[in-house]
């Protein structure tokens, strides 16, 4: 047992055994004046916000310490992103300045620092846009935007950047003409779905196949992102859109990462009137991420 979980079972401990001592206290005022009506809803009264203030005492005092816990995780998250290509990159270099190399070393050394320097952009930026996602204050003027023009580029971004052929993320619209239109800020809507597309490959590990569809109504415009990857237990499919949650699977702790994706596309999912869920037969079983838009007419 870690040194949280032994005060999180300190606190429980604690606060039943204060609700017990005002049972106790409550029951001997009872039996002290049953026989008076207003001395006794008085106690009951009294006893009654006791009770409440030690339970929701107890419960803040358990949140903050698990929220605190995972504000750790993130903090130990964020500096591995940080340190290690700021390692790699700088030892690429120490060896460029310190001996000569040939020429196709040095194209790969410069492929492996350029990728390092992907990853160190992509780590701030998530760390900026979770900043920014949680002022609900909408920045900037909202604009139409067609949906299926941005998933569409928003696929074949990630299959250049993961280097995946269109049979292992397919994008699928509906047969007819659609007009998949939505109100709303064009680069928070490319930051979402493609947070939704890198997740569904970093937990695929080997076995990438990936599913996109664009589901509409009259109402609504759904983007469901489906992966055969390491799935979400049923009671840790809400738990998951938490800022710096992750999911405590093995397959999980294995893949690096901030636990802030799927927190910035929740927020920007209600800053656009709509939401985003999960769906999964459970471990090891894939999973499926809908991001729900209000539609609008063109």
């Amino acid at each position: 047992m870690t040194g949280r979980q032994k005060t999180i079972a300190f606190f429980i401990t604690l606060g039943s055994c204060l609700v017990a001592v005002a049972i106790f206290l409550n029951v001997g005022w009872i039996m002290v004046h049953g026989r008076h009506l207003g001395p006794l809803i008085l106690g009951i009264i009294f006893f009654a916000l006791i009770i409440a203030g030690l339970v929701l005492y107890t419960i803040f005092l358990v949140r903050e310490i698990r929220r605190s816990e995972q504000q750790d995780s993130f903090i130990n998250a964020v500096t591995h992103e940080l340190k290690t290509p700021i390692a790699s990159i700088r030892l690429y270099l120490e060896t460029l300045q310190s001996r000569e190399v040939s020429d196709a070393q040095k194209k790969e050394f410069y492929s492996t620092m350029l990728a390092d320097a992907d990853r160190l952009h992509y780590t701030v930026d998530q760390v900026l846009k979770a900043g920014i996602a949680g002022h609900k204050n909408q920045e900037g003027a909202l604009v139409s935007v067609d949906m299926v023009s941005l998933v569409g580029e928003c696929v074949d971004l990630a299959r250049g950047r993961h280097h995946l052929s269109p049979d292992v993320l397919e994008f699928s619209v509906p047969d007819y003409n659609p007009e998949a239109i939505v109100l709303g800020n064009p680069d928070e809507l490319v930051t979402a779905v493609s947070n939704l597309l890198d997740n569904a490959v970093k937990y695929s590990h080997e076995k990438v196949k990936i599913r996109v569809d664009l589901v509409l109504d009259s109402k609504r415009v759904q983007v469901r992102v489906r992966d055969n990857g390491v799935g979400i237990p049923q009671n840790q499919l809400k738990l998951v859109f938490q800022r710096f949650y992750r999911v405590p699977l093995r397959a999980v702790r294995q893949v690096k990462g901030t636990g802030l994706g799927l927190y910035i596309v929740r927020s920007i999912a209600k800053k656009h009137g709509g939401r985003v869920f999960a769906e999964s037969p459970g471990e090891g079983k894939g999973s499926t991420f809908t991001l729900e838009l209000p539609k609008v007419e063109a």
